[in-house]
């Protein structure tokens, strides 16, 4: 990685998901904290990363999606998938900087 793409696993990321596993132990999943949002800036796809393992030299990551603005489901993604995608304009998927100690609900409309 270089230049102007985005970062998205940090070693601080690393060390939540580490932690955390795949599967938060939560009574409702709702409220999990968001460990990372990852998004598309010209889309309306989102990713809502509430645990996830590595799997040799990539992520399994796990968390709330929708990858068109209204539909949310939960799911796993791998982290290279996320990295290679290329959407409108060549843009990559993004990391919200500023989605900090957020739980999921606080993050949709339910």
């Amino acid at each position: 990685n270089g230049g102007i793409f985005m970062e998205l696993m940090t070693k601080e990321i690393e060390k939540k998901l580490t932690a955390t596993g795949y599967y938060p132990e939560v009574e409702d999943l709702l409220d999990a904290d968001v460990i990372v949002k990852y998004f598309d800036p010209c889309g309306g796809a989102t990713w809502l990363i509430v645990g996830g393992e590595q799997d040799g030299p990539n992520w399994i990551l796990f968390g709330y999606a929708t990858l068109d603005g209204c539909d949310w489901e939960w799911g796993s993604v791998f982290l290279h998938d996320l990295q290679r995608y290329k959407g409108f304009l060549g843009l990559g998927i993004e990391r919200d900087l500023y989605c900090k100690n957020k739980k999921v609900r606080d993050l949709i409309r339910t």
